[in-house]
């Protein structure tokens, strides 16, 4: 079996056990998280198609993403979380599935759903077996602790997208939804980006508000356009497009914007801020 070891642990997120989980619940109670440590519901309400969360380290970013995880765990477990996320380091497929094996962090091992695995790219012009490209990308692993946090021994299909156009992201999101559809999984999409980098706190904001606009409007082209247009340093907009695309196949009822902040309202400094936010796509 194939484990892809932790390259962010220590960096983006502590490294020891007991002090992850530590740090996970700091990032529920902050003052900018949801305000509690959420209790996960044994019953399965399936009221989500997937959410938007950020990935930037946990002190910075962490208390935005506890709102969707706050949101997950009221919700229930689902059989397989499919995590979106962009290629920041340039190498692999156009779109990379890790098919097989484990992802392991500090709080333990998640399993490939293979079969789910391979049926998306079964059904994809661009979707390869590919693992290059998750070797040193942290946007996807950042993930998974809190899942693991939530509900334990979780399941997962990790797709990470180097070209960020609406034509790509729209064949993923079909490959998705036929490969669900056909082995009946109960799936939940993790999207993960974060939005604008490293501009002044009042910038960020106006941009940022823009590109959820799109989301709410539930446009993926709408939004590739805004990126484009206003000039967004949105990292993730593919993974935010292919959620979109599979919501509007899924029939989406609509969007919950749960949070948005910028790294300044956790840091104090505002001159030079990212961007976060927590969505929710409702069945």
């Amino acid at each position: 079996m194939s484990i892809r070891r932790p390259a962010v642990a220590g960096y983006f997120y502590e490294s020891g056990k007991e002090s992850l989980i530590r740090q996970i619940e700091w990032a529920f109670t902050h003052v900018h998280g949801p305000g509690f440590i959420p209790r996960v519901s044994e019953v399965r309400n399936m009221e989500s198609i997937g959410f938007v969360v950020p990935h930037a380290g946990y002190i910075y970013s962490g208390p935005v993403a506890a709102h969707s995880y706050a949101k997950l765990a009221s919700e229930g477990r689902p059989d397989v979380f499919v995590l979106l996320g962009p290629n920041h380091t340039g190498v692999g497929e156009a779109v990379s599935v890790w098919d097989e094996g484990a992802w392991e962090t500090p709080l333990g091992r998640a399993i490939i759903d293979a079969d789910l695995a391979r049926e998306i790219i079964s059904n994809s012009q661009y979707a390869k077996p590919d693992k290059l490209a998750h070797y040193e990308e942290h946007s996807i692993e950042v993930q998974i602790p809190f899942l693991q946090y939530l509900f334990k021994d979780v399941t997962i299909v990790p797709i990470t997208i180097m070209y960020q156009v609406p034509e790509i992201s729209e064949d993923l999101a079909t490959s998705i939804f036929k490969a669900s559809s056909k082995l009946g999984r109960d799936l939940v999409v993790i999207a993960s980006t974060d939005l604008t980098h490293y501009e002044p706190h009042s910038r960020a904001t106006e941009k940022d508000r823009a590109v959820i606009d799109k989301i709410k409007s539930l446009d993926p082209r709408g939004l590739f356009e805004v990126v484009l247009r206003k000039n967004v340093s949105m990292c993730g907009v593919a993974p935010v497009m292919t959620l979109l695309y599979y919501a509007k196949l899924s029939g989406s009822s609509g969007v919950e914007v749960l949070k948005y902040a910028t790294s300044g309202d956790i840091s104090g400094d505002k001159s030079s801020v990212v961007g976060y936010s927590a969505i929710r796509i409702l069945k």
